[in-house]
């Protein structure tokens, strides 16, 4: 099993080491200084998978006491009334805070599944007679496993700017508000909003969607939008901490662009995007604040079953800049997971470089179209060490199939080894693309992810693995 390095933020090496030159002069000289308490509660959380009540902070400081105190014999090194040195007390709190800091054995569960992805098909299959809609049939098969993590993320592809701009299918995505209120019931407490089609219903999907999530589930973590400045780190914010009990998580997500649209001149900072001198300032203060970071890119190029030079660009950067796991979308089939290493320090990280769609139906025909009903969930599971460092204790992907069919709720996910012959049968993306077939379906989740997805899946098809599109 692959372990996790302490992660280190370069670009603060030389700042702390200043740090460390100071307080040894001070404590050596016998000069009253500062000194400061870390709260009791600063690392305590909490988490209601039912309600998605996670506990959400945008910075965690230690207070300090200002002031100054006559110079104590025990400042200088020399032994106090009980016979102590105040190296000796400096050792013993040292102590103290390592064993605290020390793993408990507490292991959490984090997954996340990729696009949302809302064709007019399947708003259509959502769509009740009365005219209002309910999307809970696309996670129909899918909700328990959901519910039951820990931490559980999701890239909403689409915008949900409500009825009211015009519920509408590719090229320009808007989703009804119903939308909201199946992704919370589903268990999802991380909702992923940089994406290519965030600005498809421009200001007033953006800052639609944005107030709703906020006013309606202020519970929820909301990623990637910004209709005010407050909660963009561009404009000085700190990254979203998602406390759990004993453990800090930063999650960070950007897209690499908005098909072209430009954002708000009043709103620069609408959509977190791509930017190398952004994102490494972003991971660094994560460094600071969390046990763990996540980066949840929407990269890469559509249809393309293997990470492009982009994709391995970013990489470097998100590794460079301590970053943990990195769950990737945006092209619309799955691709590769692996671990990278950073040759200076060792730090690991592990990639899923793209999880595909969760729930697609496509208007397109023809070679490629069955790629695209394939998803992944990716499933990691995180604990405290022994040193008390936060690091992947196991890790996975669960394959998914998109099953489309006409008429009211026709639209939902299966995971792979719950698809039968007969589901196979009734799909009607065969239609589309004859390839698809759940043969098909297994040997391209062979091709892409070899053995991981085999752990506690379906039987080894016979046939053999699909070539991938290079």
């Amino acid at each position: 099993m692959k372990r996790l390095q302490r992660r280190l933020c370069k670009t603060h090496i030389y700042y702390r080491a200043i740090g460390l030159c100071i307080l040894m002069i001070a404590l050596f000289s016998g000069c009253a200084g500062a000194k400061g308490t870390l709260s009791e509660g600063t690392l305590q959380g909490s988490l209601s998978v039912e309600s998605t009540d996670l506990t959400i902070s945008k910075a965690i400081s230690a207070p300090s006491e200002s002031g100054q105190k006559e110079c104590d014999p025990a400042d200088a090194g020399l032994e106090n009334s009980e016979g102590k040195s105040a190296k000796g007390q400096a050792e013993n709190a040292l102590s103290e805070s390592e064993e605290e800091a020390a793993g408990t054995g507490t292991e959490y569960r984090i997954v996340m599944v990729g696009d949302v992805l809302l064709h007019t098909p399947v708003e259509e299959s959502c769509r009740k007679p009365d005219g209002s809609y309910d999307y809970d049939s696309l996670f129909t098969h899918t909700k328990d496993e959901i519910s039951a993590a820990d931490l559980a993320l999701v890239n909403q592809e689409v915008i949900i700017g409500g009825s009211e701009l015009g519920i509408s299918g590719y090229p320009c995505f808007n989703a009804d508000f119903s939308l909201c209120d199946t992704l919370v019931r589903t268990g999802f407490n991380v909702i992923c909003h940089a994406t290519n089609h965030a600005m498809d219903k421009g200001r007033a999907g953006l800052v639609s969607c944005a107030q709703h999530w906020r006013e309606q589930y202020p519970q929820v973590t909301i990623l990637g939008i910004h209709d005010i400045p407050d909660t963009a780190t561009s404009c000085g914010a700190d990254p979203v901490i998602i406390e759990l009990p004993e453990l800090r998580i930063a999650v960070l997500n950007y897209t690499y662009g908005t098909n072209g649209i430009a954002l708000p001149k009043d709103m620069p900072y609408a959509v977190d995007l791509l930017n190398e001198e952004q994102v490494a300032a972003d991971l660094c203060r994560a460094e600071e604040l969390a046990d763990f970071t996540i980066v949840c890119p929407h990269w890469g190029t559509e249809y393309r079953l293997t990470p492009d030079a982009s994709q391995e660009k970013w990489v470097q950067v998100f590794l460079e800049n301590g970053a943990d796991l990195v769950l990737g979308t945006h092209p619309h089939v799955i691709e590769p997971v692996e671990w990278v290493t950073d040759p200076e320090n060792g730090h690991e990280m592990l990639v899923y470089y793209s999880l595909g769609n969760f729930v697609n139906w496509t208007s397109g025909t023809g070679e490629g179209v069955a790629n695209r009903m394939v998803g992944g969930m990716a499933e990691i599971t995180i604990a405290k060490n022994d040193a008390g460092e936060a690091e992947i204790t196991d890790y996975g992907v669960r394959p998914l199939v998109s099953h489309v069919t006409a008429g009211l709720g026709g639209v939902t996910t299966y995971f792979l080894e719950d698809y039968s012959k007969e589901l196979e049968a009734a799909n009607e993306i065969a239609l589309q693309d004859p390839d698809f077939s759940l043969e098909y379906c297994i040997n391209l989740c062979d091709s892409v992810w070899g053995e991981l997805w085999r752990k506690d899946s379906t039987d080894r098809s016979e046939a053999e693995p699909l070539d991938l599109v290079k």
